[in-house]
């Protein structure tokens, strides 16, 4: 019989323990997150279509005119396969940054390039005209 009650005082202190260990609830530890959310732009890409007005290779900004309006370009890191002249019609793709208009690519119209090259041909053949004069019968 001692037995008996000594494997029962042995389970009922054991549930006791693990019963205390139940009881307890876990420490909350505060803890404090802050987001931080920074939404930037996507720059989107634009086109332009217009006349070269002003080319200011030292400043590398080109402004362009069309019937919508005229606008300056900062070309400093266009990609340019000829670089534009006052008169020619160019297209410059672009994107707005910091309120600055970047060009990307000046592409320089092909029209201007075939006018301007039959300027040229144009100036180096000269015409010779010739006028007969009839004396009026009497």
């Amino acid at each position: 019989m001692k037995k008996v009650l000594f494997v029962c005082l042995a389970v009922f202190i054991g549930i006791m323990f693990v019963a205390n260990v139940f009881a307890q609830t876990p420490e909350k530890k505060e803890t404090t997150t802050t987001t931080t959310t920074t939404t930037t732009k996507v720059a989107k890409t634009m086109t332009f279509t217009g006349q070269v007005t002003n080319m200011d290779t030292e400043a590398k900004m080109m402004t362009v005119k069309n019937k919508k309006g005229e606008k300056t370009f900062d070309v400093s890191t266009a990609k340019m396969k000829v670089e534009p002249k006052a008169g020619h019609k160019v297209t410059v793709k672009y994107m707005e940054m910091d309120g600055k208009m970047m060009a990307s690519s000046v592409t320089v119209s092909k029209a201007t390039k075939a006018k301007k090259a039959k300027k040229e041909t144009t100036k180096t053949t000269t015409k010779e005209t010739t006028v007969e004069t009839t004396a009026p019968a009497k």
